[in-house]
């Protein structure tokens, strides 16, 4: 994708269209892109039945080598490269590009003079209008520079995506509004729930691309040999659900009950009929967990037949379950506001690398002699099928996943990604779960530890990993000075109570004292920038609880960003909690929201980490190494979001961060540029920013 502005070559063809002749003036002008880059053979034209479209009769040219171009006459101007489209109103014929595009859409949408405009945009980046107007790589430096160039940039990404709204028949000053009124949206929270594909929540959902569409119901699983239809579903290995549950018939649901009884299909697993013949499973029930680690996921996906979850599931048949979503409140929500049914994890596998992704658009990273000295498990892997790396299978894995030998999934899976897995000289990567280096921390102390020495977990776990350095979404905000939060459930007993921590972070059913705290949900205290000690007012400062949430709600002191992670028993996580509880804490969370003084202002995401190991029919789009992934559920909640709508734009976990940084014209991590080059080197889009779920 091409990011450019139009800038003339010289001042007298500036005074030459200011004139009173200016109608029989030529245009001089040059076409730059990304970070000063000249582009050429661009096209450009003077657009004479303004419809931001070069058209065929209109004065048109290509720009040289050099990116230049000359045009007979004077008007607004259109720059198209492939399917970017930029324009300039006649009055500002100096800048031509997505700044000036925002300028023209202000002056439209808002009946607006051209100087407010220019100056309404200036005041937003810190700079002057005639800043804004001036060619940024020559006349601006330092931060005025990395403003204008940041906002040039990430326009883009505001502007492709209106004009693919648009289409060809659409109104591209509509699209354009929804990215061009962000700044009436004064705080953004992210609830952030657990594993649930997009099929198992809401494949039933009316109008959303679901398990009633032809391409879900022709997806049949197949075996361990890549090849052979299952006749039937593998039975849930170890039981249907988890330790200690029992369905309405008072049974738990045995390995031997789900034997042969599934089709080769998807099926409701808590339907109204006992129709496999081991009693009835509600939304009240925990089912069984699910393994959900990043090569198994790519390879359940299978290059895009997602056709293996089944087979390569710890779970077997399981995967391929779904719930009657009608039955949660969370579809009346978005019976309300807006469904994005075309949402993806960012990362393949698990909640800790989706967590970090969250934050930072990265696999985190450890080092070679980390590896070696604490014994950190590596991920083995061997000859790839259709493309897609596969793990090394252990001999105790049979290679059916059907039959009376038939044995669970086994595979030579680890935390760290082989050596430079994602490119020369990356080194080591973390990509399965790992544990904070700060407490909370799944790891406890040293043994010998006391005083601030039982702040930190033991560094020479196996599992934990040192203190993270790289630029998080945090570092961006802090940069601007943009308040934000991530509030956590159990934050402060988990703080207070180290040894609560590990008695209820066993990834066991809930109980009534321990609400099972989950320290890998807590991406931040893996950074150097919280550690406790070191920097413990500013972690303070950031790092809260679901009470603090709560308060800042009612009193309407909710930062510019926030985010919300329900503890274990409340976040949907299947092997510890059901459906309907997280239900209900998303509903209370939303109830206060609404009633909060600031609601007028506030835009909310509600969506999950990962898909938790279960079946989904889309076909994730074709990015980098690490995603996405399996597709997710994501509700648009705001007074802005369009109302009963299901939005189809293509989004993943990192589409959160994409808002932040266009709505403060922050820069992309590089995680997200990463992403965008991939996904157009495949052919694909690139990810969507929450706006087209808007409507001001």
């Amino acid at each position: 994708m091409n990011f450019f502005r139009l800038l003339p070559i010289s001042a007298a063809v500036w005074m030459a269209l200011s004139g009173p002749a200016f109608a029989a003036a030529s245009t001089s002008g040059v076409v730059i892109g990304l970070h000063g880059a000249k582009l050429a053979n661009t096209l450009v034209c003077i657009d004479a039945n303004l419809n931001a479209r070069c058209d065929s009769g209109e004065v048109s040219t290509q720009t040289n080598a050099n990116g230049e171009f000359n045009l007979a006459g004077h008007g607004a101007l259109v720059a198209q490269a492939g399917k970017s489209v930029y324009r300039a109103a006649a009055e500002n014929t100096t800048v031509v590009s997505a700044l000036s595009t925002e300028i023209l859409a202000l002056m439209e949408g808002s009946n607006l003079d051209y100087m407010t405009a220019r100056d309404r945009l200036a005041a937003r980046l810190h700079v002057s209008g005639s800043q804004l107007e001036a060619d940024f790589t020559q006349t601006s430096t330092g931060a005025d520079l990395d403003s204008l160039m940041t906002e040039n940039d990430e326009l883009q990404n505001r502007l492709a995506e209106a004009v693919r709204e648009a289409g060809s028949k659409g109104n591209l000053n509509k699209a354009l509004s929804n990215r061009l009124n962000l700044d009436k949206i004064e705080h953004f929270v992210v609830i952030y729930l657990e594993n649930r594909s997009f099929d198992n929540l809401f494949g039933k959902y009316p109008g959303a691309n679901g398990l009633n569409t032809p391409q879900a119901k022709a997806i049949k699983q197949v075996d361990r040999d890549y090849t052979t239809t299952l006749t039937t579903l593998p039975p849930a290995w170890g039981g249907m659900l988890a330790n200690g549950q029992k369905n309405t018939a008072g049974q738990t649901i045995t390995q031997a009950q789900t034997t042969g009884v599934w089709p080769n299909a998807p099926f409701q697993v808590d339907a109204t009929s006992d129709q496999f013949g081991y009693g009835l499973v509600t939304g009240n029930n925990i089912t069984r967990d699910l393994y959900h680690r990043f090569f198994e996921n790519a390879m359940q996906i299978n290059g895009g037949l997602n056709n293996l979850y089944a087979a390569f599931s710890d779970a077997g048949g399981l995967s391929m379950g779904y719930f009657d979503g009608s039955k949660m409140q969370l579809w009346g929500l978005a019976k309300k506001y807006t469904l994005a049914d075309n949402f993806y994890q960012a990362a393949y596998g698990g909640s800790f690398l989706n967590h970090q992704y969250l934050v930072c658009a990265c696999a985190p990273a450890i080092s070679a002699d980390t590896v070696a000295n604490n014994k950190a498990s590596l991920n083995v892997l061997t000859t790839p099928v259709n493309g897609v790396p596969q793990l090394a299978r252990n001999s105790s894995m049979s290679a059916s996943a059907i039959g009376t030998n038939a044995t669970n999934t086994s595979f030579k899976s680890g935390n760290i990604a082989p050596l430079d897995y994602f490119g020369a000289g990356d080194g080591y990567r973390a990509v399965n779960t790992m544990q904070p280096p700060f407490q909370p921390s799944g790891n406890a102390p040293v043994t010998s530890a006391s005083g601030n020495q039982l702040l930190y977990a033991n560094p020479s776990a196996s599992t934990t990993l040192p203190a993270q350095t790289i630029t998080t979404i945090a570092d961006l905000l802090d940069s601007k000075q943009i308040s934000w939060k991530w509030y956590s459930g159990g934050w402060s007993d988990a703080v207070n109570d180290r040894s609560n921590v590990y008695k209820s972070n066993s990834f066991g059913v809930a109980d009534a004292t321990h609400g099972d705290f989950q320290a890998h949900h807590q991406p931040f205290n893996y950074y150097a920038n919280f550690d406790p000690v070191a920097h413990g007012t500013y972690r303070n400062s950031h790092l809260q609880d679901r009470a603090d949430l709560l308060n800042d709600i009612t009193q309407g002191t909710l930062p510019a960003v926030s985010f919300y992670k329900p503890i274990g028993n409340l976040n949907q996580h299947p092997g510890y909690t059901n459906v309907t509880n997280a239900d209900d804490e998303v509903m209370t969370i939303i109830s206060q929201l609404q009633n909060s003084p600031q609601w007028n202002n506030t835009l909310v995401l509600i969506t999950y980490d990962e898909f938790g190991g279960q079946f989904d029919h889309a076909v994730p789009p074709k990015g980098d190494l690490i995603g996405p992934g399996t597709r997710i559920p994501a509700l648009i909640i705001s007074p802005f979001a369009k109302k009963g709508a299901v939005d189809h734009t293509q989004y993943d976990t990192g589409s959160a961060l994409r808002f932040i940084t266009h709505r403060y014209s922050l820069p992309p991590l590089d995680g997200l540029k990463k992403r965008d080059e991939s996904l157009q080197s495949h052919g694909a889009n690139i990810m969507g920013d929450l706006t087209n779920a808007l409507a001001f």
